[in-house]
């Protein structure tokens, strides 16, 4: 796949770049890179389209603004509608997992003319909270929220930095669906729940010894030689925007999502363990009233571009179909 650097009028961005046709821009979460698309790039190029997946700001090869608050979702729409601009596209279809899909919701909020459609994986399109989401999370004496635990610059980062490749084993593994089935009570591992502040996240996560079977040795030892450049900080920047998103969103209250979309969540998935997400993702419809589809994938888990590549190809590529017009 061709790797290259796209300098935008607000940032340079690492990015995989093939096909010709309609743009459909892929957008990983936290901790991935752009190759957690690998597997969907040859299909779309296969389909008649032009697969662009960036390096997300802060991670990677991609730019990463020393700026907290760069990280904001505000900012991350307008580097994506930059880096349209750069690669000579009016539109694109956006697709997103984890906060990837927390970008592309709002992408296709925001810029509807430039976002034609969206295709969203693990995070839901969720209502503005009455109170900034740092006063909603949970916390005790002795432990707080993962969210919570990101906030505070330097102490996940330094956790994870300790060891990148025993991090990345960690993280991808327990949000998996290999973790285990995530029923009450099971011990099925869970990064997202609440942390100790004293042990910290990592400790209480099993370390399967090597990468998870969905993520081949290579792209594994790639994984760890990017976070090992770019460090950790930037993606947990995004988490550390979420009292300012929620301050900056207002300007849009009220406002849904009118695009076509789609929305994709595995079974075994941990943020469906968070009280309220099914909720929340049955409520979509509200939000979101071109909603043409919103599918659990049996047995898959939070990272379902790599667990479940043909199922997130097949839906995806007849979403394309469906909305391309």
């Amino acid at each position: 796949m061709t790797e290259k650097t796209v300098t935008t009028r607000t940032l340079e961005f690492s990015v995989l770049d093939e096909g010709n046709g309609l743009l459909v821009l892929l957008c990983h979460g936290f901790p991935e890179t752009k190759l957690s698309w690998k597997n969907q790039i040859p299909a779309l190029v296969g389909a008649g389209y032009r697969a662009v997946a960036p390096d997300m700001p802060g991670y990677g090869a991609s730019e990463a603004p020393a700026e907290v608050d760069r990280y904001s979702v505000i900012h991350a729409v307008g580097n994506l509608v930059a880096l349209l601009d750069s690669l000579g596209e009016q539109q694109a279809v956006i697709v997103g997992n984890d906060w990837g899909a927390t970008i592309a919701w709002q992408a296709a909020l925001m810029r509807p003319d430039r976002f034609r459609a969206v295709a969203a994986m693990s995070v839901p399109m969720m209502g503005q909270p009455p109170v900034p989401p740092t006063q909603i999370f949970p916390r005790t004496e002795d432990a707080e929220f993962y969210t919570l635990y990101f906030q505070e610059p330097g102490v996940a980062d330094a956790e994870f930095a300790r060891d990148t490749a025993t991090t990345l084993r960690k993280l991808l593994f327990a949000a998996s669906g290999e973790a285990g089935p995530r029923a009450p009570g099971d011990a099925t591992p869970n990064p997202f729940g609440m942390v100790d502040r004293a042990r910290g996240l990592l400790s209480p996560l099993p370390d399967p010894g090597s990468p998870p079977a969905f993520v081949p040795q290579a792209d594994f030892a790639a994984m760890v030689e990017a976070f090992e450049r770019s460090g950790f900080t930037g993606g947990l920047n995004y988490y550390r925007n979420l009292d300012r998103n929620w301050q900056l969103q207002q300007a849009f209250a009220g406002t849904r999502v009118t695009v076509p979309a789609l929305f994709m969540i595995g079974e075994r998935d941990p943020g469906l363990a968070i009280p309220g997400m099914t909720d929340i993702i049955a409520a979509m419809p509200s939000l979101v009233p071109d909603l043409r589809g919103s599918h659990v994938l049996a047995g898959a888990g939070h990272w379902l571009p790599l667990e479940r590549p043909d199922e997130v190809t097949d839906r995806l590529l007849a979403f394309l179909r469906d909305t391309r017009g």
